[in-house]
């Protein structure tokens, strides 16, 4: 249906305006040819649409950046790089870029953010996929305590945060290697974990593969896993755990 028969429908009586909001909220999108801009995706599920930077060229990318923060007065990307960022920032000079977690964003500066939880890493070179976990729990409104480098290795480590780790709403545990963090994490807290593989590790860790096992079969009780490297899946899902506890 076009907008006008919606509005026409309801003007008749024929539709409520809670069946034509239901229908605005699925259909409404940005053809751009090139790509479909679902600008309508905050209304549904409380996230705005974000940019997967790499891969996309120039153009592609400018535009979208363009029109996304048009539509919000924000924008948010992942996996972009230091070229990406240069040609974004000579249209757009407040674009912000953390090389570490490869984010590149503009976000309003009075933005609250509520309840909390603890996005752990095993160890230092873990720290680019922490960062983008933290970083998009963050952008999306959720207060973020970071604890790093706690791995199994030193376990004191872990146990001297402890009180702070159980005090968050979720955590995510994001880990290498053989990817145990999730696993000592999981027996010692009541809350909902998310553990993040990374592809930190040498050669018979399989780019992550050795970890994501370790995780998805852990004896710990209470924790989900997400992809490879999937930090940004990460902070998302923990948002909206933490959206739970703050609005039950």
């Amino acid at each position: 249906m076009t907008l006008q028969q919606i509005l026409e429908s309801v003007k008749e009586g024929s539709m409520t305006v809670a069946d034509a909001e239901q229908i605005l909220k699925q259909e409404s999108y940005d053809e751009m040819e090139y790509a479909k801009l679902d600008i309508s995706r905050k209304e549904r599920t409380g996230f705005a649409e974000v940019i997967y930077c790499s891969g996309k060229s120039d153009e592609h990318l400018l535009k979208i950046f363009e029109r996304l923060y048009r539509e919000d007065g924000e924008v948010f990307g992942t996996r972009a790089s230091e070229q990406q960022y240069e040609l974004i920032k000579k249209q757009f000079p407040q674009t912000e870029y953390d090389p570490i977690s490869r984010i590149i964003k503009i976000e309003k500066k009075d933005k609250v953010r509520s309840g909390k939880i603890a996005v752990c890493c095993a160890g230092t070179a873990d720290i680019p996929v922490a960062e983008e976990a933290a970083q998009t729990a963050e952008y999306f409104g959720t207060r973020v305590e970071r604890i790093y480098d706690v791995g199994v290795c030193g376990v004191h480590r872990l146990f001297s945060k402890l009180d702070l780790i159980q005090s968050a709403n979720c955590i995510v545990a994001v880990a290498g290697m053989e990817g145990a963090l999730a696993s000592v994490i999981g027996g010692l807290v009541s809350r909902p974990i998310i553990a993040v593989p990374t592809s930190v590790g040498y050669g018979a860790s399989f780019h992550g593969l050795s970890a994501l096992l370790t995780m998805i079969n852990s004896c710990a009780n209470g924790i989900a896993v997400v992809n490879i490297d999937n930090g940004y899946g990460a902070g998302y899902m923990a948002t909206q755990i933490n959206r739970i506890a703050v609005n039950p």
